[in-house]
This record gives structure tokens, sequence and C-alpha cells, in this order.
């Protein structure tokens, strides 16, 4: 009687749930193709409303969700087309072809500023071209041909503008102060400075050099509480050319630099270089300089195009004056 009893009660919770078993195992399944051209699409989000349930389309644009029996919204989404909702009813809806309209996505607009301010810019800047650069370049560090720019104050180590040289822009030392060449920060990484003794003679290869006194255009942030200076190396020469000059000063201070360049070839390629060497005793004891120092800029030129690969190096030696110790090498 007792197993009788167990059987009928088994056979009672089998009959009661066997609609919601049998519901259980249907599958909503469809593919997603563009509606343009038919392709099948693939990767994208089907969503089921009111649900936690959501999948991508395969490699065939298809997709399978287990649901049971029901009304659903399902939800279709992907990256370039318009997002696409339906009502299903499951058993009927258990298969769905599904076409997506491509749309165009407006998103906020892209501004592309440069590092040189302009007439409409609101900031002060100094422009100074290679005419101005060359009267005063006999050998001196570039901080000391900016010196009697305004709010500009330098100072030398060695006392002769050649070495270990700094700026002051606004006040501010040089590690508020952003340095670019050809649009690329020169501050160091770890420190935010700028040292000049590793770039000598660079302005034998600057074109321009432009100021700026306060944040202005700078793209490094905080670097540029003081100022920027922006140096544009050499230009575009179409006719080949060489040039060697040479100068000295007080101190047994010599520079000799050789520029050359090819000139256009081939109407699209052009390489310019320059090799320099400058020597100075210092007006400080213990405070002599001795720098080699090369560049080269290779470039390619069309109409509406140049592509640019600039290299340069420094070499020195140098013994700056102190007062604590007999002698301090620094570098090679």
């Amino acid at each position: 009687m007792n197993i009788i009893k167990c059987s009928i009660a088994k056979l009672c919770t089998i009959v009661l749930f066997a609609p919601f078993i049998a519901s259980a195992q249907n599958f909503f399944k469809g593919t997603i193709t563009d509606s343009a051209n038919g392709e099948k699409l693939v990767g994208v989000g089907v969503t089921i409303n009111t649900t936690m349930l959501t999948t991508l389309t395969d490699l065939d644009g298809k997709f399978n969700l287990h649901l049971t029996d029901g009304s659903y919204t399902v939800s279709f989404t992907y990256v370039g087309y318009k997002p696409k909702s339906i009502m299903v009813v499951l058993p009927k809806d258990s298969s769905v072809h599904i076409q997506l309209t491509q749309t165009t996505v407006l998103s906020n607009e892209v501004v592309v500023s440069a590092t040189r301010a302009g007439d409409k810019t609101p900031t002060t800047y100094t422009n100074i071209n290679k005419a101005d650069l060359e009267k005063s370049n006999v050998g001196q560090d570039l901080p000391y041909l900016l010196n009697f720019t305004p709010s500009m104050v330098t100072t030398s180590d060695a006392g002769a503008g050649v070495g270990y040289t700094y700026i002051h822009l606004r006040g501010s030392d040089a590690t508020r102060v952003n340095v670019t060449i050809d649009g690329v920060p020169i501050n160091d990484a770890e420190d935010q400075g700028v040292y000049w003794v590793d770039m000598p003679d660079i302005v034998s290869s600057t074109d321009n050099i432009q100021i700026q006194r306060g944040v202005g255009t700078s793209t490094n942030g905080a670097g540029a509480f003081g100022g920027s200076i922006n140096i544009e190396t050499t230009k575009l020469s179409t006719e080949p050319y060489a040039e060697y000059s040479t100068s000295g000063g007080s101190f047994n201070t010599y520079k000799n630099t050789f520029n050359f360049g090819t000139g256009l070839l081939d109407g699209h390629w052009a390489f310019d270089g320059r090799a320099s060497k400058i020597t100075s005793d210092g007006y400080i004891d213990r405070a002599s300089s001795n720098f080699e120092s090369a560049f080269l800029d290779a470039g390619y030129y069309t109409k509406n195009t140049m592509i640019k690969a600039v290299v340069f190096t420094g070499k020195e030696k140098n013994l700056p004056g102190m007062v604590w110790c007999s002698a301090r090498f620094i570098g090679d």
C-alpha cells in the first residue's frame, strides 16, 4: 500500500511539472545580416530585455539562446548600425532573421591644435627667426642666445655661456618650462629639467624659435607653468649647399661648425647634416668644456605630405667650477 502511494505521488509531481520541463527545452535562435548587402554580421550583441541573458553572433552571424515559453523583447546592437528591438513569443517565434541598417555615428568634435601660437592665440610670445639666431651664434648654448628676450634670465656654471647653462622664464626654472624640438618634448622624464649641455650647437641646426610666456599652447600641462620654448629645426633647402663657420672668444672659447645639405633629390628626398666642435676654458677655474655634436635630417616631400626623421647627438667633457672638491668629470 505504501509503495502504491509513493508511486502515485511521484506521478502527480511529474504531471504537475511536465509543462515546465517541456517549456524549458525551447531554443531561441536566429541569423543577423546587413540589410544592404546581406553580409552576415559577426559579434552583434543580442540581449533579452528584463533578463540577464545576452550573447554574441558567431562567425556565421548566428546566435542561440535557451529560453522558456513566453513573450520577450529582444535588442540587437552593433557598432556602426542602428539598434533594433523586436517582440518574440515562444515557442512560435523560435527562429528569426534580423537585418540591421548601417548608420553614421556622431561623436564629439576632434580638435587638432599646434604647439605654436598665432595672432589669435590668447598668450604672449616672441618669435626668433634664423637670421636673428645667426647674428649671435658664436658657440654659446641656446639659453644665452635667448637671454635678452622678455622675462628670460640665464645663468652659466662656467661663466662663459658654454657648458652647464640654465634658464628661468617668468621666474620659473627649467622644470616649469616646456621645451619642444619639432613638437617633441625634451624635458627630462625624471626631474622635468632640460640639459642644454647634451645638445651642443643645436642653434646651428635651428630655423626658428618661439618663446611663449605662461601656459600658452603647451601640450605638457603643468610643465609649462613658466612658459614654452618651441624649437623648429632646419627647413627644406631645394638647392645643395655646404658651409663652414668658425668663431673664437675669451677664455680660449672656439666653435667650429660644418653644415651641408643635398637639396631636393629626385623631387622628393632631402638630407641635411651638421658636425660641430666647441671648446672653452671657462671663466671660472676648473670649468673647461669640450663638446662634439652631430645632426642629421632626412626628409621625404610630396605636394601634401612631409615625412622627416631627425637625429642629433652630443658628446661632452665638462669640468664645472666648484669650491668643495678639486675636480669633477661629467659625461664621456
